[in-house]
């Protein structure tokens, strides 16, 4: 990366707006340049440059404009965009959203600076995503399996566990070799003690040694959270595509990232588009989903789980809504199976991975895996039908096969749905665990999987089991 162009220094401002000045007067600046603001007080912050005319240049100021004047204000033009330090020494290490250490160690030493907007992926040098990654989840391993290289996120909402779910899948990842993934970690937005928590979270685990962690308070300028993703996803890149590691990366709340995009774009006074967000919101979120996947030739991969909550509970909300269309499915958690207290309180029905066909089964995972999974969406699906007729005409009025479903329906949610927040449940506990649930119903009604699977893996179960 070319450094060596010489900055340019403008004392004084034309105008200053929320998160933004314009400074007037400028030559040979760039967009997306990055820029020194240095305050009355001799206070640096740093910004970039968000848009650029022939004489003007609209600056977004990461760390805010709160104490900056107009006629003192000096802003140095950097002629380079905003770059990162990437090592592995940045493994075990926690940094604020603009990646400074805030966890009392040293700076890391810097075996390069990358441009934190990354370099896109050729489409032909792609590798197919098909190895299985194994969370220790069931609801994720056995009905919306991850693999490795894929883009799949948890939609929650506002009271749910989907924090300790992050921190959950981030100590339990492992894909098939039982190699650990190097962890990155960004949190956007989130209140100090979510914060210590996932702190805390990641040194009990043993995680904090091998993950990065970067940490935007809700308590900091919210113009800091658009960089923070992208300084993770850059550390991510560099692990993986330089020094071959595997790399989960976990971003949460990207409800709070639009709401920072949302905000510029107000201060821009863009044209809004629905709900009020930027009109470049899909193409915005897609720059960071698509830093995913793996490189043919490359041993590393970066796997993403994006985290966000849907305002209202609302699942067309424009950010769930988008990131549904550039993911490859979705996680949906619930807020009626979190009122049951059923944790992690994941909707299986919504629920959806794309890639999971080609994770698993002979050589992935289970031969039987494929089949018992549709057998699960099948029952539960009957379930919701058969719970909203007893609600009308009384469990007592059911069939026997209903009142069947109304017990797998429970043990479903009990047994195999909820499990304990560092319960750690292998592929084959998985699978084990939901032949024994579908035995709860009749053979006959076992119509998605084969004779063969039913007479290896189905019992009897008698009155009282």
């Amino acid at each position: 990366m070319d450094t060596t162009r010489v900055s340019r220094e403008y004392v004084g401002v034309a105008s200053i707006r929320g998160p933004l000045m314009v400074v007037e007067g400028t030559t040979d600046v760039g967009f997306d340049e990055m820029v020194e603001v240095l305050g009355p007080q001799g206070d640096r912050r740093i910004g970039r440059v968000l848009s650029v005319s022939r004489d003007a240049a609209v600056v977004e100021v990461f760390e805010g404009t709160s104490g900056l004047s107009i006629p003192s204000t000096a802003i140095r033009f950097l002629g380079r965009p905003l770059t990162v330090p990437v090592s592995l020494e940045m493994l075990g290490r926690i940094f604020d959203g603009l990646g400074r250490p805030i966890d009392g160690g040293p700076e890391p030493l810097a075996r390069e600076w990358r441009d934190i907007n990354g370099s896109p992926i050729n489409p032909s040098a792609r590798a197919y995503p098909s190895e299985f990654i194994q969370t220790g989840i069931s609801t994720i391993d056995g009905m919306n399996t991850l693999v490795r290289g894929q883009k799949l996120p948890i939609f929650s909402a506002s009271g749910l566990q989907h924090n300790t779910l992050a921190a959950q899948i981030a100590s339990q990842a492992r894909i098939a070799r039982r190699e650990e993934f190097c962890i990155v970690f960004a949190a956007m937005g989130i209140v100090r003690d979510v914060a210590t928590f996932f702190q805390r979270r990641f040194e009990e685990s043993g995680a904090l040694e091998n993950s990065a962690l970067f940490l935007n308070l809700a308590e900091d300028p919210s113009t800091e959270r658009v960089a923070t993703p992208r300084m993770a996803l850059t550390v991510a890149e560099y692990l993986a595509f330089q020094e071959g590691k595997h790399v989960l990366v976990i971003l949460t709340d990207m409800t709070n990232y639009c709401e920072a995009l949302r905000e510029i774009s107000s201060a821009r006074e863009e044209v809004p588009a629905r709900r009020g967000y930027p009109g470049y919101l899909y193409s915005d979120l897609a720059a960071i989903y698509e830093r995913t996947g793996r490189i043919k030739g490359v041993e590393g991969s970066i796997t993403q789980m994006p985290i966000l909550t849907m305002p209202n509970d609302d699942i067309t909300h424009p950010v769930p809504d988008l990131t549904g269309y550039i993911t490859e499915g979705q996680i949906v958690l619930s807020r009626e199976l979190g009122l049951k207290n059923i944790y992690p309180p994941v909707d299986v029905l919504p629920s959806l991975s794309r890639l999971m066909k080609d994770g698993i089964g002979e050589g992935h995972t289970r031969s039987d895996h494929p089949d018992i999974a549709s057998q699960l969406y099948a029952a539960y699906a009957r379930v919701k039908e058969v719970r909203s007729l007893a609600s009308i005409i009384g469990e007592e009025e059911l069939t026997g096969v209903d009142r069947s479903y109304l017990r797998f329906g429970e043990e479903f949610e009990t047994r195999f749905v909820r499990q304990g927040t560092s319960e750690d449940r292998d592929i084959n506990a998985t699978l084990d665990l939901a032949w024994d649930i579908v035995s709860l119903l009749p053979r006959s009604e076992l119509f998605r999987v084969t004779e063969e699977e039913i007479r290896q893996r189905y019992r009897v179960r008698k009155p009282g089991d």
